[in-house]
């Protein structure tokens, strides 16, 4: 019998960089506008009710909104669509793509962890306060001493780095458990938990001045939650996705123990993300306004002290899971992505790009992003 000529998936394979084809530069802009079909695996849910929107578009809005015009002219840009409760305020969208595709959301999906853990937090079921080791005794030595409550603050010290300028970062190895990327010729797929059990390091002495920011902490949060939640966490996704009444469809990725990919995962497409953040502007309530996340959690993770971002975004905190100043709550992704919600005013923007530099990432760029949703959110407020 003739052998079969197969090769290696070419979205998957690593090339240039230390980066495989769809996070190429050149490639990047495809694979951030298909990533729900170029992932290893892809778990894809439904919402049972669609919360209907209408449109109702401010046209004063670039006016009175600096830098508001500049960003959706960028040649990065995707998408942006902002929301007063059930009304579409603001909405653009680039020539090559529309506001009901769906798009890597990147880390704006570690939100998710966030209601998860408020959720579980509100029955008694997870202590943050108890190390990593209660509830995961064979996790590796940067994690087990570490408190839950820390992951949340992205304020743990070990050794597991995340610079996408670094070609060797840790955080391109990460990509492979979670199904991101092929492992090098003639190795085995790496499981989440074997890649967050290899992390070593712990320094409990370190006093950080600002963020540690680690997307590790987002997976190990992750077996946590699977390890406490009476029911799957994709059973906990539906929920969610039932509580925010996507119009589309939420895909997020897993990794080869089945773990979603709460670290960067999904795809939504722009108002379906702007519907997302609705969900903590109504500080949990669901679409037919019943109780669903942790309201008091949510509360609590606006007015508590955190660790700052980075300059210059250190005007956000990180906590819970979360960026926020006290009134908005959000969250950056890589490559461009953005969320940004007013708790005051039930105000939501969500912001989509895709950065084609060599890194993927520019602070002064997300800077600019998370200044000038603030300011839209305030300004339809």
């Amino acid at each position: 019998m003739s052998k079969y000529v197969v090769a290696p998936n070419p979205d998957l394979l690593v090339g240039e960089g230390n980066k495989q084809r769809w996070n190429q530069p050149d490639h990047r802009r495809h694979g951030f506008h298909n990533a729900h079909s170029l992932m290893r695996r892809m778990l894809m849910v439904r919402s049972r009710h669609v919360l209907e929107l209408t449109e109702s578009p401010r046209g004063d809005l670039e006016d009175r909104v600096d830098g508001l015009k500049s960003l959706v002219d960028n040649t990065a840009f995707s998408a942006l669509t902002c929301i007063k409760k059930n009304r579409i305020v603001y909405e653009r969208c680039a020539s090559d793509f529309s506001t009901r595709q769906p798009h890597s959301i990147q880390s704006v999906t570690k939100l998710h962890i966030h209601l998860i853990v408020g959720r579980l937090v509100s029955q008694g079921l997870l202590d943050l306060d108890k190390p990593v080791q209660h509830y995961l005794p064979d996790i590796g030595s940067g994690y087990s001493n570490a408190p839950i409550q820390s992951l949340l603050d992205m304020a743990v010290d070990n050794d597991f780095s995340e610079d996408y300028s670094d070609p060797l970062s840790d955080c391109y190895a990460e990509e492979i458990a979670l199904g991101w990327r092929l492992p090098p010729e003639g190795e085995a797929e790496i499981s989440l938990a074997d890649f967050a059990g290899s992390i070593t390091g712990y320094r409990p002495e370190t006093h950080l001045g600002e963020i540690a920011y680690k997307s590790a902490n987002t997976d190990v949060l992750t077996m946590i939650c699977q390890v406490v939640c009476p029911r799957p966490l994709c059973v906990e996704i539906e929920a969610i996705a039932d509580a925010v009444g996507y119009e589309g469809t939420f895909y997020i990725s897993k990794s080869a123990d089945q773990h979603p990919a709460f670290s960067g995962g999904a795809c939504l497409s722009s108002r379906d993300l702007a519907r997302f953040g609705l969900l903590f502007a109504r500080y949990g309530h669901d679409v037919h306004g019943e109780p669903f996340a942790n309201a008091d959690f949510l509360q609590k993770t606006l007015l508590r002290r955190a660790l700052p971002m980075s300059p210059p975004k250190n005007w956000l905190r990180y906590s819970n899971h979360t960026m926020t100043d006290g009134r908005m709550v959000g969250h950056a992704g890589y490559g461009g992505q953005f969320l940004m919600v007013d708790t005051q005013t039930e105000v939501s923007c969500a912001f989509l790009s895709v950065l084609e530099n060599e890194e993927g990432y520019d602070d002064s760029y997300m800077a600019q992003v998370a200044e000038t949703l603030k300011e839209l959110c305030l300004a339809v407020g």
